[in-house]
């Protein structure tokens, strides 16, 4: 047996721009053990709800995040309106579909770029980045922002998207499959690419239903798990299905974010064609009543859960909210132990992490 050696990664690393720190067991090549250690960017946001009104706390929530901010700031929103039994305007339910599966775009090129960069494709990461910024450029048109957008309210969205402006965002989400398909051939089926990710960090589908995975992790491994089943949006209107892989390796899921990159054009183009006219929002006046509600949304990343507590005032007793890379570090843990030490950096990217998110 080789002489085992404990590594500190993190939390800065060149490959990882988050401070994600882990202690790595080693003997002689090989990981035996990870064990993750979170919490340098705590921010206390959850307590800001007891200070900031529950119409201001959407810009709070956003902020928990860039990437998912929009996300976010739906899943917040849902939950208040749960608490006061509102119901939004159809057509601003498919403007928050629209804009949710643009940032599940953003979010996945974005991971993509960062995958390639991982294991040294840099030209591969560039070319990601680039076609990323046709969704930021229809982000920023339509909302205003490219980052955070502030469009999502409690009572539907602030901002409506004319129809001229929704057949530009189809067709150039369209014709941004082309390029898509060339990236997904390299990813999918070039020798280097294919030599680092199958076979690598393997999670099986019982130890991902035990370990509790979410998101394009669990995808990978064989659940069926998308929260966009329960119908949140306009989802069911759409014929959603969500993509399933089985092979449960670092190849399986990157196919399986692939796969949903591809997804989204076309549920973002059916529901341009299916968008009805009418009100973007209602008013919404008076305090929050003292119920509670859960709403589970499924960001890029994974299964979020959102919990609000009204107070039977203008301010909500208790909010919480549940990230996806939270509940996926222990099956990133999992498929660390037993990989070579040159893998982790990639390991660790492929369950999308966000210690922003984690870091609340």
């Amino acid at each position: 047996m080789g002489k085992r050696t404990i590594i500190p990664f993190g939390p800065q690393h060149p490959v990882l721009p988050e401070p994600v720190h882990l202690d790595l067991v080693i003997e002689d090549e090989t990981v035996v053990e990870a064990i993750p250690s979170i919490g340098f960017i705590h921010r206390g946001l959850e307590k800001l709800v007891e200070k900031k009104e529950y119409t201001e706390m959407v810009y709070v929530i956003e902020r928990i995040c860039g990437i998912c901010s929009f996300g976010h700031g739906w899943g917040y929103c849902l939950s208040v309106e749960g608490v006061m039994g509102v119901e939004i305007p159809e057509r601003a339910n498919y403007l928050r579909t629209i804009w949710h599966e643009l940032s599940r775009m953003h979010s996945h090129l974005l991971w993509l770029g960062l995958l390639a960069d991982g294991f040294g494709f840099e030209s591969l990461f560039m070319h990601c980045w680039r076609i990323r910024e046709k969704v930021l450029d229809i982000f920023e048109k339509t909302t205003g922002g490219r980052v955070i957008f502030s469009v999502c309210k409690v009572g539907g969205v602030r901002k409506d998207i004319d129809e001229a402006t929704l057949k530009e965002i189809s067709s150039v989400v369209d014709g941004m499959k082309k390029e898509l398909k060339e990236l997904a051939d390299v990813f999918l089926e070039d020798y280097s690419v294919k030599n680092r990710l199958c076979g690598v960090g393997y999670l099986s589908k019982e130890d991902a239903a035990e370990l509790a995975a979410v998101g394009p992790m669990a995808r990978a491994s064989g659940l069926k798990q998308d929260m966009r089943l329960l119908g949140h949006g306009v989802y069911d209107k759409l014929g959603f299905e969500p993509c399933i892989e089985t092979a449960g390796d670092s190849y399986a899921r990157c196919k399986v974010r692939i796969r949903e990159v591809f997804q989204s054009i076309d549920l973002i183009i059916k529901a341009i064609e299916m968008i009805p006219d009418g009100d973007i929002s209602v008013p919404v006046k008076g305090n929050v009543p003292a119920n509670e509600c859960v709403v589970r949304l499924e960001q890029p990343r994974g299964e979020a859960f959102y919990y609000a507590k009204g107070a039977d005032s203008k301010f909500l007793e208790r909010m919480r909210v549940r990230t996806p890379t939270n509940q996926n570090i222990p099956a990133m843990v999992k498929t660390l132990q037993g990989c070579d030490l040159a893998d982790v950096p990639m390991l660790i990217l492929t369950i999308d992490p966000c210690i922003s998110c984690t870091e609340r």
